[in-house]
């Protein structure tokens, strides 16, 4: 594992360039910055700067190379490398309440975004007129859309929300994909049709996360817990409560292997392999060793000078991260065997940790 500061502010979101060289980073603000790793330093190349709110959102397409961002100004820009230079497109999202998150689907052709108007705006490029239009989907959403997720067959999208609800709706869009096939989660898609909606996930759902079949989805919730819905089991639903602060994102990083994180400033692994049987399996950080040594007497005399005391203050937590952890992302490996993941916090702070099964560890 490895940890590069950014600077003080928190950061809200990353993604990841297809080569991982890049990466852009919002330090919770309305700009983007991109950063170019060099050796083990990540020098800042670029900056997005059109938005006038702050950011909330930022996927970055690995094959066409765009970047979409959302922010609280109720806009969303499609960003196109040209020239060295990204220039941004404003997309119609049709929106009056604040954009929350944003996620490119699988095939890059278009995008979801989730926003304070109680709806989802699933965004695509149409070429006659050469702008990105948006659809909405409405349907049973009562609250503010704080997550999304695409399905691996580009059609499915799961949304958790701060109505305490989790759903997976159709956003097929017949004017620019072909029609899909039946999956365990239901075969008839129309647009906007819901497929599968749970109701009792005791708080804001903060994360989703479709696993690498797309057969199961896990989800987090504010009251601690973590959900999976297995779709060829009858959609059935396990939740495990834990002891832990709320959890923040949630990823698959195998077909039966989960990593969460959030407020507890670490990762955790989870394992499900079948309805009931999802489980902690450990704490994926090494705490910190205590640097408790001789103190030097130069030490000795700033903290007097300092805090009016002699005592040395251990104000620093045990784990990499010393504030929540808001996001983490793949980097390396397929989603069926992740390798490595990053996470990014509030304490402006970004880490690579490597992932092994726990056969391998």
């Amino acid at each position: 594992m490895s940890i590069y500061t950014f600077g003080l502010e928190p950061l809200s979101c990353h993604a990841w360039n297809k080569d991982r060289t890049q990466i852009a980073i919002s330090p919770n603000s309305n700009v983007v910055h991109i950063y170019q790793k060099s050796g083990k330093e990540w020098n800042k190349i670029h900056e997005l700067t059109e938005h006038s709110g702050r950011i909330t959102g930022v996927d970055w397409a690995p094959e066409t190379n765009r970047i979409v961002t959302c922010a609280s100004d109720r806009n969303a820009y499609v960003w196109t490398l040209k020239d060295g230079v990204w220039k941004p497109t404003l997309v119609l999202v049709r929106i009056n309440r604040a954009a929350t998150c944003v996620k490119w689907s699988p095939m890059e052709n278009k995008f979801a975004l989730g926003s304070g108007a109680k709806l989802i705006s699933v965004c695509y490029f149409e070429k006659e007129n050469d702008w990105w239009l948006s659809k909405h989907i409405k349907k049973g959403i009562c609250s503010t859309v704080l997550s999304l997720d695409w399905h691996p067959n580009n059609v499915l999208l799961a949304a958790g929300s701060a109505d305490l609800h989790c759903r997976v709706f159709s956003a097929y869009i017949k004017d620019i994909e072909e029609k899909p096939g039946p999956t365990p989660w239901g075969s008839k898609m129309p647009f906007g049709e819901v497929l599968f909606e749970h109701k009792e996930c005791g708080g804001w759902v903060h994360s989703v996360s479709f696993s690498p079949s797309g057969d199961t989805l896990a989800w987090v919730s504010h009251n601690s817990s973590i959900s999976v819905a297995d779709g060829p089991r009858g959609k059935q639903v396990t939740h495990l409560t834990t002891d832990n602060l709320p959890l923040m994102s949630v990823i698959y990083v195998t077909e039966n292997d989960i990593v969460a994180a959030g407020h507890d400033c670490c990762p955790y692994q989870f394992s499900y392999i079948g309805p009931e049987a999802l489980g902690f399996v450990k704490k994926l950080d090494v705490p910190k060793q205590s640097s408790k040594g001789s103190m030097s007497a130069m030490q000795h005399f700033r903290n007097l000078d300092k805090k009016a005391t002699t005592e040395e203050d251990h104000n620093e937590m045990e784990t990499l991260h010393q504030n929540s952890i808001t996001q983490l992302c793949i980097v390396e490996g397929p989603k069926t065997n992740v390798e490595k993941y990053s996470s990014v916090g509030l304490d402006g702070a970004m880490v690579v940790w490597t992932f092994k099964p726990s056969s391998l560890q």
